[in-house]
């Protein structure tokens, strides 16, 4: 069994306090979560905040390599009791634990005084099961929005209002666009980035969705779906106003598209709320994805996720607790923005002074929450991840091999269905 107590106060009188056993203790919180540099950083300086802010609880960290390795390292612990009673998870790993019964209902812990509806809609909907309980509260949220040359913009007579539709974003793309004497294009009008998930974006920008809601039926084959990824493949192959990077060592191709922008040949390009930090925004500027046609815009936003494991001792769990209570805090998720470039949980962080005077100064830090604001929640693969895999090797098909999309995204159907099926049937 788990030990919870640890002996860590002392008054002034030590010998006698350890003579008379009057020691104070606190309950032993274990965590486990992984992170990049500047959040590892950020969550120790948090941890240690919180330790020191309180007498009955210490959390107890511990670093895993990834998402992945803490979830199979979890199924361990679940297994043989050992699991901690706080760990952070990708959205995919904490829904695979509501469904599996393991996670704690986080209803029996908030209060009024909580206030969980201040939390950013599309990441309480993340964490908000069907029947209402609340298996994960969100720790950061991330978002892909846009980033554009501003002279270029205006130069060409435009503003930021002509980014405001796909359709809008094609003509600007097509004016801007510059060949050299033979035809071939030296300036591009925009960079989506590499992958399914700005397709998917803008399909959920043009009412699609990718299975029924009976859960039976995969619709990525829909006309909704088709429109808008053929409209892709056209811009980049049969227009040219348009280009991926692709391919290239680890996170290659990302940093190929930023430098284009950056570098004068392309006047934009679809990116991660975490950019902001590698942009110069004297030169650039941020704005919100755009809708398609006239349907509003639709992006997914997303979070991670902390999850309450079940079975865990009962004290610890209430001390877990308390710590995400403090550090999802309108002040405390604000400064993890400021240092992180992640979007804040809490829409009242945008009335934190701080956060309020680092905004006033960096316009551009607000546009992904303005987007999560009014975002998709991620789509939670329920065919651990097939579903996802189909729509990869058709968006290749059509960025890379110029694949008809109608053609790409029924063999993305079929195959995706056949492990709906599976599922269902299990």
């Amino acid at each position: 069994m788990k030990l919870n107590s640890l002996a860590l106060m002392f008054t002034g009188a030590v010998s006698a306090s350890l003579f008379s056993g009057n020691v104070l203790a606190k309950t032993e919180v274990d965590f486990w979560y992984s992170g990049g540099t500047k959040p590892q950083k950020m969550m120790t300086e948090l941890i240690e905040e919180f330790n020191a802010s309180q007498d009955e609880y210490v959390i107890k960290p511990a670093l895993q390599g990834n998402y992945t390795e803490t979830y199979q390292k979890l199924q361990a612990g679940l297994a043989s009791k050992t699991a901690p009673e706080l760990v952070l998870l990708d959205p995919v790993y904490a829904d695979a634990m509501r469904q599996r019964g393991l996670s704690r209902d986080l209803n029996n812990y908030m209060d009024a005084q909580f206030n969980f509806d201040d939390f950013v809609a599309a990441f309480k909907d993340q964490v908000t099961a069907e029947d209402g309980q609340v298996f994960g509260l969100p720790a950061y949220g991330t978002t892909q929005v846009f980033y554009y040359n501003k002279q270029v913009l205006a130069e060409n007579g435009f503003t930021e209002e002509d980014l405001n539709t796909w359709q809008s974003v094609a003509k600007v793309a097509e004016k801007v666009t510059k060949r050299d004497e033979k035809g071939n294009t030296v300036f591009y009008g925009w960079e989506p980035m590499w992958g399914a998930d700005n397709l998917i974006d803008a399909a959920f920008s043009n009412g699609a969705r990718v299975i029924s809601n009976d859960g039976k039926k995969v619709l990525i084959d829909s006309q909704e779906w088709v429109e808008v990824w053929d409209s892709f493949r056209k811009w980049i192959h049969d227009d040219e106003i348009m280009r991926i990077h692709y391919g290239g060592q680890g996170w290659e191709y990302w940093y190929k598209t930023i430098d284009d922008v950056m570098k004068d040949h392309a006047l934009g390009y679809t990116g991660s709320s975490g950019d902001q930090g590698d942009l110069d925004f004297t030169k650039l500027a941020a704005t919100t994805q755009p809708g398609w046609g006239s349907h509003p815009s639709a992006p997914q936003a997303g979070a991670l996720i902390y999850v309450m494991p079940e079975g865990t001792d009962e004290k610890a769990a209430q001390g877990a607790f308390e710590f995400m209570e403090f550090y999802t805090s309108a002040e405390k998720t604000a400064a993890w923005s400021m240092f992180t470039g992640y979007i804040p949980v809490r829409m009242s962080a945008a009335d934190v002074s701080e956060y309020k005077s680092f905004t006033d100064k960096n316009p551009q830090a607000l546009i992904p929450l303005k987007q999560a604001s009014s975002a998709s929640p991620d789509f939670l693969d329920p065919t651990n991840g097939k579903i996802m895999d189909a729509l990869k090797v058709a968006a290749d098909q059509i960025q890379i091999q110029n694949v008809p999309a109608e053609k790409a995204l029924k063999q993305a159907a079929k195959k995706a269905q056949r492990a709906l099926d599976r599922v269902n049937r299990s």
